[in-house]
């Protein structure tokens, strides 16, 4: 939707989704007028028929002439009801459908950073709960909300009309009753907002025991963590009773100050029609209103506390609106070259997260067409290099360019089209497999997939599943072994048909003869395109034009393949030792 771009833009406000719906909530208004005003005349014609048959001065005619008038205002009264009700609840449906979309592209636009800071559970409760909620609130607080100012307006003027003194009874009676509205809606503010917090706690616990559910039964868990989910779920009860019983306090607080005012009425408004200062018909014309006002008066409280929930859950996902992502498309006014060689270059770059030096004083050229080798030890800062290229983040200090141009000053879209990622641990959807495949392609077809698969080498297991390409995957390819999915994960990145193809590490759940069956099909694939290929295998690394060993996050060591083995160093070892391995492997 384009309003996400406005909104990030602009001040976040609930304004931007009502404004496109001013027609419908001015008809609602209407309606709530109509309504109203008709309930209100319906006891002014009971007044007359009372005191015209205590007087003895209405005829027969005249009273069917009254019941025919009282008939027709009650059918208007009801067909405008019937809209007041369903208007405003289709506001709420569309606001929450235009909301729930706003919330979810932002998401998508969102960095890393932002995930690293928050939740799963939590932003999964704001997308649900939070924005039921709101919708909710908008729902039912504008239909009752409205419905409820309405009568006390216009019910207070026509009873000031009926008789001042009762009137200003019922004035000073609920006068502090709305003084004690405000002060307990601020303590159920505070108990909902403790209360939606919660419920994240329940759902990111959920979210991590289904995830790790493998890690849970390994470890046979089940009963410590069923305990802990008890606890959780019991806090999660206290807090929501607490949140009721402030709720629910409202209640009979409200009936008890409507029954009290009622025998005030009946008190003074009895003494003035023996005083002869007030008729009959006029008395039960006052205790008409006061009996209608009941039901508004008593859904303040429920309006109220909803539009309190509905405040609390909008701060939490304004929250995220507002949250603008580091990485994101320069406005530089400067247009893009129409071709972008796939040649990349580091400057003298630098990553510091967290106040930790990670990557410092990168320098390489990559021409387009090279495959540039990637190794070093654990946490030397491999995959953050490769994550510079397609922009994951930027740089701390010094600059990455992409066809002789700073990858900020490129649009994120044209940057990330350019590349085709497989990541050591792959992100794979609960969909088909064919769906997996060809997740980065705009239209894929059958063709594609299978030359993707047959690659990666992975045509031959697929043809093994029941359902081959329509397999349905488990949530993350649960229902794939590690190599599957590392292949699936290099098919997908190479069915884009990238101009630069990282791989990360994407072979380390394989076998070594698996490994040389996918390189005899993906080294021709490589030699087309710009390739990072970030490994710990010498194996795998000996294909590349040029080796770079990253250690401590800086460039320690770099050339071809024969140049490393022959120097003391890290690749040096890692051959010695891998090629050890080998032969104890093979026995003697």
């Amino acid at each position: 939707m384009q309003r996400s771009r406005s909104i990030a833009q602009e001040p976040v406000s609930l304004k931007h989704y009502f404004t496109p719906h001013r027609r419908a909530i001015g008809a609602t208004l209407l309606c709530a007028v109509v309504t109203v005003g008709c309930n209100l005349a319906m006891p002014l014609y009971i007044r007359w028929v009372i005191d015209g048959l205590t007087a003895g001065t209405l005829a027969r005619p005249q009273l069917v002439h009254y019941a025919w008038q009282f008939a027709l205002i009650a059918l208007v009264s009801v067909l405008f009801s019937r809209f007041l009700r369903s208007v405003p609840l289709r506001i709420s449906h569309k606001i929450e459908y235009a909301l729930r979309n706003d919330v979810f592209d932002h998401l998508t636009r969102l960095d890393q950073a932002f995930y690293r800071s928050e939740r799963t559970g939590d932003l999964m409760t704001r997308m649900s709960s939070d924005i039921v909620i709101i919708r909710d609130s908008i729902g039912q607080g504008l239909l009752q909300g409205m419905r409820t100012v309405v009568v006390i307006l216009l019910a207070s003027v026509v009873m000031a009309m009926a008789d001042p003194q009762l009137a200003l009874i019922m004035l000073a009676v609920f006068t502090p009753m709305v003084a004690v509205f405000f002060l307990v809606l601020r303590l159920m503010r505070r108990h909902q907002q403790e209360l939606q917090e919660h419920v994240s706690d329940v759902s990111n616990f959920c979210q991590e025991s289904f995830a790790g559910i493998r890690c849970l039964k390994g470890f046979a868990l089940e009963r410590r963590r069923n305990q802990q989910f008890h606890d959780l779920n019991a806090g999660l009860v206290r807090k929501t009773m607490r949140m009721q019983a402030s709720r629910q306090v409202l209640w009979p607080f409200m009936a008890f100050w409507f029954n009290l005012g009622t025998i005030l009425i009946f008190i003074v408004g009895g003494r003035k029609i023996i005083d002869g200062r007030l008729t009959l018909g006029t008395l039960t014309q006052f205790i008409q209103y006061l009996l209608y006002m009941q039901w508004p008066l008593l859904a303040l409280s429920w309006v109220l506390s909803m539009l309190q929930r509905g405040k609390v859950s909008w701060v939490r996902v304004k929250a995220i609106l507002e949250r603008e992502p580091r990485i994101a498309t320069l406005e530089n006014g400067e247009p893009e070259p129409a071709a972008l060689a796939a040649s990349i270059g580091f400057g003298n770059v630098g990553v510091d997260i967290d106040g930790r030096t990670l990557l410092e004083g990168i320098d390489l050229e990559i021409p387009a067409g090279m495959t540039l080798g990637i190794t070093g030890p654990t946490g030397s800062g491999k995959t953050l290099l490769v994550s510079l290229v397609a922009r994951l983040l930027d740089p701390t200090r010094g600059s990455v360019s992409v066809g002789g141009r700073d990858v900020r000053q490129l649009s994120l879209a044209r940057l990330r089209g350019m590349i085709g990622f497989a990541a050591q641990e792959p992100v794979l959807f609960s969909r088909t497999l064919e769906h997996n495949i060809g997740f980065g392609v705009a239209q894929s077809d059958a063709q594609l997939i299978g030359w993707a698969a047959e690659v990666a080498h992975l045509s031959h297991d697929v043809e093994g599943f029941p359902d081959q390409y329509q397999t349905l995957l488990g949530e993350r390819g649960v229902t794939l072994s590690g190599g599957q999915r590392q292949r699936t994960a290099i098919s997908r990145a190479i069915a884009r048909r990238p101009d630069i193809l990282i791989l990360d590490d994407v072979l380390s759940a394989v076998d070594t003869q698996t490994e040389a069956a996918i390189m005899s099909k993906l080294r021709p694939v490589m030699a087309e395109r710009t390739t990072l290929f970030v490994s710990h295998r010498v194996s795998t690394l000996r294909y590349a034009d040029e080796i770079v060993v990253i250690e401590g996050g800086r460039i320690t060591q770099r050339g071809t393949h024969e140049d490393l083995v022959r120097k003391p160093g890290y690749y040096a070892e890692l051959d010695t030792m891998q090629q050890l391995r080998e032969k104890l492997e093979a026995g003697p």
